[in-house]
């Protein structure tokens, strides 16, 4: 390919594609399906997952605690329950999320089987699949092998809510060995590891069966286990309108098959605005603790802060990654749940001084963002800021952080694509306009 040419295109493309920045305001285009005061345009309802992060008063968005319910349950409810009884709770999420409900115990043992039967790759797929096509990033590999999951179903093309739920179970149970075996083939193809292949064991449960077949040595311990666990519920739903949710009812309105949603939204969260935050936390968190000599000074962090939103440091965007949300001001329920293991772990495995150094940067970051930016904008940690610290603890390579959001994520993908086929009812378009002046046709001789 002559990539002079393509760049000379480039150029030309780059130019022809501009819009005056004026026309946004002048046809008073919802730019992010965001309104002017940075709250959300109500698109549609969900019965799934409720976030609320502020108080509208006189079309004026008030900072406030954050909350997350699943199913009109408080997230920290939820995790407490699972937690008091010391056992896994990603399962019984995932029923919940599903179908309404809490499971009572012989329902959650007959589902959790269900999901355990069904953690198997159809036959050759790991190898004619996977193994002979790995690729660079896994978000891409497990984007792909979902769509072949189709080739696989007997009934792909079924969208009755009986059929979707059986193959969301099916997509549920199989994501694990999916992350975890096109992981292994990235290791062994591009990074020139030994090939570890660990069949999905079906009497633990998800979180479990991640560490076992992520690890070259398939050992775990319980509270490791647990602790990823706690990832898992607390990824797994955010209401319908965070970018790959809302990705899957767009695509789900169109009235397509399941596969095609998922494989959608797993594009989404790909990028780094959205689950691939994780990542950009963990490459910033390094840098910043490359170049402070004191994880104690508080003052030479807040420099290094400074110089990153000045865009002066890290990746020149002016973000720090992992401070600040859509909705969330005061502060995001998920990090503080999330912050609360994080401490006890670092305590136990020697890492206290990289989480007081994280602590650090989100106590600061409001202050100097405050001063830098001269903005009184509520910014708190997010999730994703203490996820990658977490991963890292527990030994996960930074090329599954997002994956492991996805394996979450996935439930609550599956019980949105269900919501919307009961209730959609008509296909998902918002206007675009057209604003170019109408110009004539020039033969090619004249041109």
């Amino acid at each position: 390919m002559d990539i002079n040419y393509i760049l000379e295109l480039g150029v030309k493309a780059e130019e022809n594609n501009k819009i005056k920045p004026s026309l946004y305001s002048k046809y008073d285009v919802k730019r992010g399906l965001r309104n002017e005061n940075g709250t959300g345009v109500l698109v549609g309802l969900t019965e799934i997952g409720g976030v609320k992060g502020y108080i509208m008063d006189d079309n004026e968005r008030i900072p406030a605690e954050g909350t997350l319910h699943y199913r009109g349950i408080d997230i920290n409810d939820l995790v407490n329950g699972f937690l008091s009884e010391d056992r896994f709770g990603f399962e019984e999420c995932t029923y919940l999320l599903l179908f309404g409900s809490l499971p009572d115990k012989d329902e959650l043992k007959r589902f959790t089987q269900l999901i355990c039967d069904n953690r198997g790759l159809p036959n050759a797929f790991l190898e004619d699949m996977i193994l002979k096509a790995p690729s660079k990033d896994i978000m891409n590999k497990l984007a792909r092998s979902i769509l072949v999951l189709y080739s696989y179903d007997d009934n792909p093309d079924d969208i009755s809510v009986v059929n979707i739920l059986k193959q969301s179970v099916e997509i549920v149970a199989k994501f694990t060995a999916l992350m975890a075996y096109g992981y292994q083939a990235k290791s062994y193809h591009y990074l020139n590891r030994s090939l570890v292949i660990h069949t999905p064991d079906k009497t633990i449960s998800t979180a479990e069966n991640i560490l076992k077949m992520t690890r070259a040595s398939g050992q775990y311990t319980d509270k490791e286990a647990k602790l990823l666990d706690l990832c898992l519920v607390l990824h797994a739903e955010h209401g319908g309108g965070n970018n790959s949710t809302f990705a899957t009812h767009v695509v789900a309105s169109s009235g397509t098959d399941i596969y095609s949603c998922i494989s959608s939204a797993i594009g989404s969260l790909k990028g780094p605005r959205h689950g691939g935050a994780n990542i950009k936390v963990n490459n910033m968190m390094k840098e910043i603790k490359a170049n402070i000599n004191d994880f104690h000074d508080e003052a030479e962090i807040e420099k290094y802060i400074e110089k990153i939103l000045n865009r002066e440091a890290f990746d020149r965007t002016g973000l720090v990654y992992g401070i600040g949300h859509a909705v969330y001001t005061l502060s995001d329920p998920r990090a503080i749940l999330l912050k609360e293991k994080a401490r006890e772990l670092a305590s136990e495995n020697g890492f206290i001084e990289e989480f007081e150094l994280y602590e650090k940067v989100e106590l600061l970051t409001p202050k100097v963002f405050a001063r830098v930016k001269n903005s009184d904008k509520a910014i708190a940690a997010n999730v994703d800021f203490y996820s990658g610290f977490v991963y890292n603890m527990l030994g996960i390579d930074e090329d599954l952080f997002t994956p492991l959001f996805a394996t979450a994520r996935v439930s609550g993908w599956c019980a949105h694509i269900i919501e919307e086929i009961i209730n959609g009812g008509r296909i998902i378009r918002p206007a675009y306009k057209n604003v170019i002046e109408q110009t004539d046709y020039i033969p090619i001789a004249e041109r």
